[in-house]
């Protein structure tokens, strides 16, 4: 059984209140909810996070090797701006995979950089909340190869 962190950063918490234009309207509960009964039919065991603040992020990356086989990571907008979190994940020997709600390629230009993409598997975006059963399925399918958390830059 593989142990998953699901981790969420600022402003996940007001999900289905926030913009619903651009998030939708289920709230981190519903993707929660669905993530941990995907996790279930894989037989994977999801523990969950979401914190406004960065440190908390970063130091709950910091503890997850030994605890977690992989991570499903959502940085919000810290995605453009922290390079914390991104020297955080390239610290551990934990696989990411990073998901957005939205295609942020498709949006603002500054939400066109992810800081935290280069120490992350790879990217899942623009699915709505569907995007974090998809980084499930991506993540349970490379711990299961048995591979190696990927080279990081």
């Amino acid at each position: 059984m593989f142990r998953i962190l699901l981790l969420n950063g600022p402003n996940l918490g007001r999900l289905g209140k926030r913009q619903p234009a651009v998030y939708g309207t289920a709230t981190l509960a519903d993707v929660e909810r669905a993530v941990r009964k995907r996790a279930k039919a894989w037989g994977a065991k999801i523990d969950a996070l979401q914190s406004d603040i960065e440190g908390v992020l970063v130091s709950k990356i910091g503890g997850s090797d030994g605890v977690y086989d992989g991570i499903i990571f959502n940085p919000g907008a810290y995605t453009h701006t922290s390079i914390a979190l991104r020297d955080a994940l390239q610290s551990v020997q934990v696989p990411c995979v990073e998901v957005h709600l939205s295609n942020t390629a498709a949006r603002e230009e500054f939400r066109r950089i992810s800081h935290t993409a280069a120490a992350s598997l790879g990217q899942i975006m623009g699915f709505g909340i569907f995007g974090y059963e998809l980084a499930l399925i991506a993540l349970v399918n490379h711990l299961a190869s048995g591979k190696k958390k990927a080279a990081r830059r």
